[in-house]
């Protein structure tokens, strides 16, 4: 799964949310390393609703723009659970990788 792809089935986890609600959920969980432009976000939201992760919860007329909110299905829950494990056991691997190693490894202390 790519990062934006976690980033924003991150940010409908807790609740749906819109376009610049999403956008703003991703800045934060990344700690501002990724901004989806709204090409990249409406194209991603798109792909993930075809591959029946999100879907659209509800419409609303804001300012006579109509506001799609979006929400993680049960099977976009389950994917992010999925890579969530995934991810978990490749920064174990990689701690265990640099504890093996010999000398400082910052961030860690001595080996």
């Amino acid at each position: 799964m790519q990062e934006p792809t976690f980033l924003i089935l991150t940010a409908l986890a807790a609740q749906p949310l819109h376009g610049y609600g999403i956008v703003q959920s991703v800045v934060t969980l990344s700690e501002g390393e990724v901004k989806l432009r709204p090409g990249t976000l409406y194209g991603a939201l798109d792909r993930l609703a075809e591959q029946g992760l999100i879907e659209v919860e509800r419409e609303e007329a804001v300012e006579g723009r109509l506001r799609r909110y979006y929400r993680l299905t049960d099977h976009g829950a389950a994917a992010l659970s999925t890579e969530v494990r995934r991810l978990r056991r490749r920064a174990t691997a990689a701690e265990t990788q640099l504890n093996d190693r010999r000398g400082f490894v910052p961030g860690l202390g001595t080996a």
